[in-house]
């Protein structure tokens, strides 16, 4: 996870991308020294860690026996990409196994989750649904030597700017005693321990929940629940308040309001017609976004002013509304209402869709196959051209219309 920091890994059925936050970073940070000697690349390392007030004997020890990791290079350059539905993705991750460990990991660590809610304001299905999809309850946490694969990627001319903070990072790690270079393991990209954060992050947003006198996010689940909860916090949790709310959608909704970013509350939608399913209105006056993973025939949900920790956490769209939805379960929602979505279209049909938007002046990024936000943004503006309902959801009919 992390604010400031990569989300890169995609394993496991795990994605991890950029925050936004990370991207700023990247985008106002001066280029970083990289590539060479490895000797000379590290001893640059050694004399930035010391500037910044590690002791040399610290970076000594960070720094001793590492080596370039051809297998972190070969993971970076062959990121895969994520294509799978919202149905797909959700009803693979938000499995009945996962629920049932997630209400004992719950139960079992009750008394932790009463102080990250107490002292964070953050509420426990929202911890444990992260928890449960960034590494299955600390399962699959990655192996890859955590010191080696940041020095590699820092090295790497592809993006240092990132990757060299990360590694001055985990030789103060190493200073204060929580990481060892040697043995520490992780994903690929650097990730370390069971809610997958990056070593500034750790630094940053570090709990000891164990009072042991260390942040050991790998083997202990106290550090990292109240770790993670400090960190939601950060991002701008309000307490007390929702995050995903499942509705139903009348069928004359004015299809181009729908979105994120919608400049709405929940009660203009609900004047519109949206029904919760739960029935709540309590929040009709919080700003509110309906999203429409698959079209307007496919489920819904209102999203709330704490979805955006979700879109801070991770910028996949797929992934974050699972996590939310996920965490709705945990708190004691029902499934959700699949519906019959529209059949979406095939990786080249999608590819095309991009290369027509683009071709009429639309900024859809990557033409990647991927139905992200820049493309959602100009298909609804094609469909309501159209004369059709501006969901936003890529189908053949679109395609066609186009």
């Amino acid at each position: 996870m992390t604010r400031g920091t990569l989300r890169s890994v995609l394993s496991i059925g795990f994605l991890t991308l950029l925050t936004s936050s990370a991207l700023a970073q990247q985008a106002a940070a001066p280029a970083a020294p990289c590539g060479g000697d490895l000797a000379s690349f590290l001893q640059g390392v050694k004399t930035e860690a010391i500037a910044k007030g590690i002791p040399a004997e610290a970076v000594d020890r960070a720094l001793a026996g590492a080596a370039i990791s051809e297998k972190v290079l070969g993971r970076d350059r062959a990121q895969g990409v994520f294509k799978q539905s919202f149905t797909e993705f959700s009803q693979r991750t938000v499995s009945k196994a996962r629920l049932d460990m997630g209400a004992k990991k719950m139960k079992e660590y009750a008394a932790v989750f009463e102080q990250a809610e107490r002292e964070f304001g953050v509420p426990a299905p929202v911890i444990t649904a992260f928890w449960a999809m960034e590494t299955d309850f600390g399962a699959v946490q990655g192996d890859f030597n955590t010191r080696n694969a940041l020095v590699t990627l820092a090295h790497d001319c592809r993006r240092p700017e990132m990757f060299r903070p990360q590694l001055i990072a985990a030789i103060e790690m190493v200073q204060h005693g929580d990481l060892d270079p040697a043995t520490t393991t992780g994903a690929w990209a650097g990730e370390i321990g069971q809610v997958q954060m990056l070593p500034e992050d750790i630094i940053a947003q570090g709990v000891d929940g164990d009072g042991d006198g260390h942040v050991n996010l790998k083997q202990s689940s106290p550090d990292a629940i109240l770790t993670a909860a400090k960190f939601i916090k950060s991002l701008g949790f309000t307490a007390g308040q929702p995050w995903i709310q499942e509705v139903i959608l009348p069928e004359n909704l004015p299809w181009e309001k729908t979105g994120l970013q919608s400049g709405m509350t929940a009660g203009d939608w609900f004047a519109l017609g949206v029904k919760p399913r739960d029935g709540s209105t309590a929040f009709a006056q919080l700003a509110a976004s309906i999203v429409i993973p698959q079209g307007r025939h496919g489920v819904a949900f209102m999203t709330y002013p704490n979805f955006n920790i979700y879109l801070e956490w991770n910028q996949s769209f797929i992934y974050t509304t699972s996590a939310a939805y996920f965490a709705t379960r945990l708190a004691g929602a029902p499934p959700y209402e699949s519906r019959t979505p529209e059949q979406g279209l095939s990786d080249e049909n999608m590819k095309a869709l991009q290369a027509k938007l683009q071709t009429m002046g639309h900024d859809v990024g990557k033409i990647d196959g991927i139905l992200g936000s820049g493309t959602r943004a100009a298909l609804q503006k094609e469909q309501l051209r159209l004369g059709l309902p501006a969901d936003g959801w890529a189908t053949e009919a679109v395609l066609n219309a186009l």
